[in-house]
């Protein structure tokens, strides 16, 4: 029986617990009186559930990088940089893939370790394409015409389409959450609503249910859906034998003659405060962390590293069909969404009125666009810290 247990709490797939699994029981190997036991919740539990209120149970969060903000305002996690080496950070800084570590860095300090990375990217089935003949969409409009032809599969909930929207306002040439009076304003929001539609209209009504996993596991599973246009990435889908059918990852399509900038996400690995065992929390932290495992141990036990030379290595490479260096020119390009004290309220309540567009519930964009300007009011006011880094 060891003589400490740390719990540590994640999200329930394979790229969720699997390698910090393998990373607990590395290091119980190398410290043999220390236990580190995962816990896992759904996507949908992980995305909702005030972490702060986790802490209070667990010594090691997975966390959003959004949440920050409420960290820093909260201290119910450990700044990360008062107790780890500097020359440790300065590493991860260095080889962050894309904006994955500063992501976690907000208020003049370091909240999380960026373990994983991931951004909505293409995904399709090489095989079904080639069958029929198609080259892999480049532009948006080819797209579409695959969506019309039945083809296309995309995650439609709420959480999915608002990342989106996200997208789709930068695509019309403006970046959203500039000023602190309105998320964007009505021209652009109006455009990026109604080209996002452009395709809504067209998928099947199911993806109004699904997120980018079980859009994952219907294309692999069957041959309905040819391709993805974004999807947050799982690589275990293009690795040979996860599951039934590989899917091939690539880069989005342009829009507007430029490439769609999708919004990061990805997960960060972040010790409570309240924590009794404080100092071997960071140190399993700083283990998972490490080039060494990101790199081995993270990667080959199914995980999606958040170290840039996991992601450049051959063998990784290899082994998934070249996820890691097709996709890390869409998370160079990544966009890093708000992460005040705050933020969540606006990222929980807003994706509902964008769902009700897309799914043809609502046809009035400016109606839409002032719902998500109410939400975005409320949520500045929940910004107790008054801090926007």
């Amino acid at each position: 029986m060891a003589d400490i247990v740390l719990k540590g709490i994640t999200w329930n797939h394979s790229r969720g617990i699997t390698p910090l699994q393998a990373a607990s029981q590395r290091f119980a190997e190398l410290h043999p009186s220390i236990e580190v036991q995962w816990h896992k919740r759904s996507l949908q539990q992980f995305a909702d559930f005030p972490i702060e209120k986790l802490t209070e149970e667990y010594d090691l969060l997975i966390i959003d990088h959004p949440w920050v903000g409420t960290a820093a305002a909260t201290g119910c996690v450990l700044a990360l940089d008062e107790h780890l080496p500097e020359a440790y950070l300065q590493d991860q800084a260095e080889n962050s893939v894309g904006a994955s570590h500063p992501s976690y860095f907000y208020g003049g300090h370091q909240w999380a370790l960026a373990i994983d990375a991931a951004t909505p990217a293409a995904s399709y089935r090489k095989d079904l394409l080639d069958a029929a003949g198609i080259t892999v969409p480049q532009t948006w409009q080819e797209v579409i015409a695959l969506a019309k032809r039945g083809k296309v599969a995309v995650p439609a909930i709420p959480i999915d389409l608002l990342m989106n929207f996200y997208t789709f306002c930068i695509a019309q040439g403006t970046t959203p959450f500039k000023t602190t009076e309105e998320v964007i304003d009505i021209t652009t929001g109006t455009a990026a609503l109604n080209a996002m539609y452009e395709l809504y209209s067209l998928v099947d009504r199911t993806m109004f249910d699904n997120n980018p996993i079980k859009v994952a596991e219907a294309m692999s599973a069957t041959d309905d859906y040819w391709y993805c246009p974004f999807a947050y990435g799982y690589s275990n889908y293009s690795r040979e034998g996860y599951a039934k059918n590989l899917l091939s990852y690539t880069d989005v399509v342009s829009c507007n003659g430029e490439k769609l900038r999708t919004t990061i996400g990805g997960t960060g690995l972040s010790v409570s405060n309240f924590s009794k065992y404080k100092q071997e929390a960071i140190a399993f932290a700083e283990m998972v962390g490490s080039p060494q495992f990101q790199t081995n141990g993270y990667t080959l036990n199914e995980g999606q590293p958040g170290y840039l030379a996991a992601w450049t290595n051959e063998r990784n490479n290899q082994l998934t069909h070249n996820f890691f260096s097709n996709v890390l020119p869409v998370m160079e390009n990544g966009y890093v969404r708000p992460r005040y004290h705050g933020y969540l309220h606006f990222q929980d309540e807003a994706g509902q009125y964008v769902q009700e567009f897309m799914s043809g519930k609502q046809e009035n964009a400016e109606a839409v666009l002032k719902k998500l300007n109410e939400i975005y009011t409320q949520s500045l006011e929940k910004n107790l810290s008054k801090v926007f880094a």
